[in-house]
């Protein structure tokens, strides 16, 4: 852990740029990116061996997918060892957020991996019970928001953020871990659904995660964060190196996995990297803007949800195939237009997000 180096900065100076969070979360970037590519391809061997016939492929979806059987899942492993190994190594490990991070993308992470293995050994696209899983994500998240709670300051601790309303915070009192369980869980479960083709969830996780990591850096200094009329939070700027290592994972993934891909992100990665998104949220008291920046999930969850309400009300189909995704391929949208149009509209929504930090 490079970070510790900074304590011997006092007797030699030059160490003294592993103090800044800057230089630590470039680090981190370089670093998971560097570990995913160059060990992406042993583990995309081991992957493809172990399973065999892969990821099972929906018979009722688009018929150029049908081509992608064989292709390995479980690429989340490689997402999120290089995180973990990243920012173990250019991390404050002494700071609480980084481990109550951690620890839901760890969980979130187990969770998805066993209902990708389930499905894998199975062949089959019914995996972990949908009921005892939202059960273990919300427990998790209701840990992880409550211990959120517990090491935030006492004047913010359980109040929930208005972006455009900078005085405003609603105090929440003990609802506060049951309020914030709720972002946590739709962002992991939100990111799940999105990762239906070849690169589509992977960058706009990354452009969140950018922006989340810029966001948690100024929210950590108080004259940054004065000056823009935004929440001072002491110590999530450390945040920042866990984005940038996510940033670098992505990166180093996305080169395995853009179109034709050759191994899936899988709920192992996808569940992991949506709890870590929400409960960096949750910490740096920005979860609405959340919402703004991850607004390509909300609307593939809740595409989804409109489907399934209005079929069983009606009998009829709001989209010809949900998620969305899928709905614009069914119109004759080739994949890699609806991943890089997706793409645009992510960067788009990054930009909107970042502007509710000067709105005066």
């Amino acid at each position: 852990m490079l970070v510790w180096l900074a304590d011997f900065a006092v007797h030699f100076p030059i160490l003294n740029v592993f103090r800044y969070i800057t230089f630590r979360a470039g680090g981190a970037t370089a670093t998971a990116l560097l570990f995913v590519f160059f060990f992406g391809p042993a583990a995309i061997s081991w992957l493809r061996i172990k399973q065999g016939k892969g990821q099972p492929i929906r018979t009722d979806g688009p018929e150029s997918h049908l081509a992608k059987r064989g292709t390995p899942t479980m690429g989340g492993l490689m997402i999120l060892t290089g995180l973990f190994v990243a920012t173990l190594l250019w991390g404050n490990l002494r700071n609480p957020y980084v481990w109550i991070v951690l620890g839901v993308t760890a969980s979130y992470g187990a969770i998805g991996f066993y209902d990708d293995y389930l499905k894998v050994t199975k062949q089959s696209h019914k995996g972990f019970s949908s009921k005892a899983r939202l059960g273990l994500e919300i427990v998790i998240a209701l840990a992880a928001c409550t211990a959120i709670m517990q090491v935030s300051p006492p004047s913010i601790a359980s109040g929930f953020a208005m972006p455009f309303l900078k005085e405003l915070m609603i105090p929440l009192g003990i609802l506060f871990p049951l309020v914030t369980a709720f972002v946590v869980v739709g962002a992991g479960n939100s990111v799940n659904l999105t990762d239906g083709l070849d690169g589509l969830a992977i960058v706009p996780v990354m452009i969140a995660a950018g922006t989340f990591g810029f966001i948690a850096y100024l929210a950590g200094n108080a004259i940054f964060a004065n000056y823009l009329q935004i929440h001072h939070v002491p110590g999530v700027g450390e945040l920042a190196v866990i984005c940038g290592a996510m940033m670098g994972a992505g990166l180093g993934f996305l080169w395995f996995n853009a179109p034709p891909a050759q191994i899936f992100m899988g709920d192992t990665g996808s569940l992991g990297l949506g709890g870590m998104l929400g409960t960096i949220a949750v910490a740096i008291k920005h979860e609405i803007v959340l919402a703004i920046v991850g607004g390509l999930f909300v609307v593939e969850a809740l595409s989804v949800i409109i489907q399934v309400a209005v079929f069983k009300r009606t009998g009829k189909r709001v989209f010809l195939m949900a998620p969305i995704h899928h709905h614009f391929e069914k119109l004759g949208w080739t994949e890699p237009q609806v991943v890089i149009r997706f793409w645009i509209i992510s960067v788009v929504l990054a930009l909107v997000g970042l502007a509710t930090l000067k709105l005066r």
